[in-house]
C-alpha cells in the first residue's frame, strides 16, 4: 500500500512541471480522485482484515436440532428459538444462512429479526451471538401429514459449511416419552413414535391391534418386562420400524435399537409383525436377570439389522412362517442353550450394500455357551442346557464369503440337542451332516434360488427353485397357511421355508 502512494507522489510531481495550467488542473483532479478510491479500498480492505477468515472457523449453537413435538392439525404454528454464537475475538461473516427447503419447506425463519428463510453476508460481531426464530405450519388435509416433518438451517462461513436440523413431530400421532406402560392397549387409530424408550413394566401386558403401526426415534427401543401381544393380521400387519421415512433410508439398518424382552417376561406373542431396520430386531432373554424369556413367532418378518435379527439368551422360543433377513452379523443367535422351534421359516442372509465391512459370520448360530471377554482381560463363560433347537421345513442361506450359514457352539457342561429336519442348508462340503439324529432329508450346499434378494429383497422362491414340494407333509399340515396366507397343501408337498410358490396356471 505505501508502494502504490509513493507513486502517486511521484507521478504529481512530475504533473507540476507541466506548463500548461489547464492540463495540471486537469490531472490534478483525477488524481484526487484516484487517491480518494485508493484510500477507500485501502480502508475497505483493512475492514475485511478484521473478520476472522480461516477455513477452520466454526459457528456454535445452542441445539444441534430444532425440535417441535406438535404439528397442528389445522394451519398453525408454534415457534422455537435458535441462538448463533460467534466464539472467537473477531468478527464472523457468514456468506449465507438459509431454509434449506427453501420456499416449499413447512418451515419458516426469521434470522436476526429479518423475516427471511436466506440472508446473505450477516456479521455476528466478536464474542457475541444472533437469534433465529423457527415456525412450523403445517395443514393435514384430511389428516394425511407425514408422521416427521424434517429440514435443516444452512449455514456457510468462510466456505465451510454447518447446519442445524429441523424436526417437528405430528399431532396426528401419540408420542411415547421415555414411558413406563402399565396394561394398555395401543390400537390403529394413530401411529406411535418413541422416542428414547418404553418399558412395559413388570406384572404389565402390552396389546398392539393389527395393522398398528410404532415408530422408533434414533437410539430409541421397546423394552419388555411384562409381556406383549401384538396381533396382527397378513392384511394389517403390524410394524415397528425407525421415524426416518424418506425413501434413501426404507432398508437401512441400525435406526433405532430394537425389541429387548427381559428374562422372566412369558407368554410374549408376536402375529404378522415386521421388524425393520434396527439394531438388534428382537433380543428374548438377557444374562443380566434370573430365569428366562418366552415368545411365540408367528408370520413375523425381521429386517435389516445391524447385528442380529433373533438374538436369545437361555430363553424359550417358537417360530412359524417367520423371514429373517440382511443382518449385519447374525439371522438368528440362539445362545446359552434354551428351548427352540423353527417351523416353515426363512433366514437368509444377503447382507451387503450398508458396510464396506463383509460378514464373516454365519446365518445361524446354535450355542450351549456364551464367553464375554472383560475388560481386565479376563472373561465369563456362561453355560446351559440346549435342551432342544429344532428346524423343520426352513432355508439357512446367504452370502457369506467363507464358512458355513450355520454354526454349532458346543460345551461338554450342557446339553446339545439340535435337528434339522427338511431343511436346505447352505454349508461347505466338509461339515458333516451324517448324523440322522441331527440331520435328516437336508438338500446341502444349494443356492435356494430366492427371486430378488439382493435389490428387490424379495425372498419368494423361483420357479426353478430346489426348495419347491421339498418339505415334509407331516410337518406343513401343520401350518397349512404361508406367511402371505397361500395354501401348502394344494399340491405334492409344501414348499421349504415361509414361501409357498403358487404357480399361475397357463391359458
Amino acid at each position: 500500500m505505501l508502494k502504490i502512494v509513493k507513486s502517486f507522489y511521484i507521478f504529481t510531481i512530475l504533473i507540476y512541471k507541466i506548463d500548461r495550467l489547464e492540463l495540471k488542473l486537469l490531472v490534478r483532479r483525477i488524481l484526487y480522485i484516484i487517491a480518494v478510491l485508493v484510500t477507500l479500498t485501502y480502508l475497505v480492505s483493512c475492514e475485511d482484515e478484521k473478520y476472522a477468515s480461516s477455513s477452520d472457523v466454526q459457528l456454535q449453537f445452542s441445539v444441534d436440532t430444532v425440535m417441535f413435538d406438535t404439528i397442528f392439525t389445522t394451519i398453525g404454528s408454534t415457534t422455537k428459538n435458535l441462538r448463533v454464537y460467534n466464539p472467537y475475538d473477531q468478527k464472523v461473516l457468514i456468506s449465507s444462512v438459509k431454509l434449506a427447503g427453501g420456499e416449499n419447506s413447512n418451515f419458516r425463519l426469521n434470522i436476526n429479526g429479518f423475516p427471511y428463510n436466506e440472508i446473505l453476508d450477516l456479521e455476528i460481531p466478536a464474542n457475541d451471538s444472533i437469534y433465529i426464530f423457527v415456525e412450523v405450519t403445517v395443514d393435514p388435509n384430511g389428516g394425511n401429514i407425514p408422521m416427521v416433518v424434517k429440514d435443516s438451517i444452512e449455514f456457510i462461513t468462510n466456505a465451510n459449511i454447518q447446519d442445524v436440523d429441523l424436526v417437528a413431530w405430528g399431532q396426528d400421532y401419540n408420542l411415547i416419552r421415555n414411558a413406563r406402560i402399565k396394561t394398555t392397549t395401543w390400537t390403529a387409530d394413530k401411529p406411535y413414535l418413541v422416542y428414547d424408550a418404553a418399558l412395559v413394566d413388570s406384572l404389565s401386558t402390552l396389546t398392539i391391534e393389527a395393522g398398528t403401526k410404532i415408530y422408533f426415534h434414533d437410539g430409541a427401543g421397546l423394552f419388555v418386562k411384562g409381556n406383549i401381544i401384538a396381533r396382527g393380521t397378513a392384511e394389517q400387519p403390524i410394524v415397528f420400524q425407525g421415524d426416518r421415512l424418506e425413501d434413501v433410508y426404507e432398508d437401512v439398518p441400525d435406526q433405532w435399537d430394537g425389541v429387548l424382552l427381559f428374562s422372566g417376561s412369558h407368554n410374549n406373542s408376536f402375529e404378522h409383525v415386521e421388524i425393520k431396520n434396527a439394531n438388534i430386531g428382537l433380543q428374548v432373554g438377557n444374562i443380566e436377570n434370573e430365569g428366562f424369556a418366552t415368545a411365540k413367532l408367528s408370520g413375523v418378518k425381521i429386517q435389516n439389522m445391524a447385528y442380529a435379527g433373533i438374538f436369545a439368551l437361555k430363553s424359550e422360543i417358537e417360530a412359524d412362517n417367520c423371514l429373517i433377513t440382511n443382518c449385519g452379523f447374525y439371522g438368528a443367535a440362539l445362545l446359552v442353550g434354551g428351548t427352540y422351534e423353527f417351523n416353515h421359516t426363512t433366514i437368509a442372509n444377503y447382507w451387503g450394500g450398508f458396510s464396506t465391512r463383509s460378514r464373516a459370520t454365519s446365518s445361524l448360530v446354535l450355542s450351549n455357551l456364551l464367553i464375554i471377554d472383560q475388560e481386565d482381560g479376563e472373561s465369563i463363560a456362561y453355560v446351559d442346557d440346549l435342551k432342544k433347537a429344532k428346524f423343520g421345513n426352513c432355508i439357512v442361506a446367504g452370502n457369506i464369503t467363507t464358512g458355513n450359514e450355520v454354526e454349532l457352539g458346543r460345551s461338554d457342561d450342557a446339553e446339545f440337542n439340535f435337528k434339522f429336519d427338511h431343511c436346505l442348508l447352505q454349508l461347505s462340503d466338509t461339515f458333516n451332516i451324517s448324523k440322522k439324529e441331527n440331520f435328516a432329508n437336508i438338500l446341502k450346499g444349494i443356492d435356494p434360488k430366492f427371486i430378488d434378494p439382493y435389490e428387490k429383497l424379495n425372498f419368494e422362491l423361483d420357479t426353478l427353485s430346489p426348495a419347491k414340494d421339498a418339505g415334509s407333509v407331516q410337518i406343513g399340515s401343520r401350518f397349512p397357511l404361508d406367511i402371505k396366507g397361500d395354501s401348502r397343501t394344494d399340491d405334492d408337498a409344501p414348499d421349504l421355508g415361509a414361501y409357498e410358490r403358487i404357480e399361475k396356471s397357463s391359458d
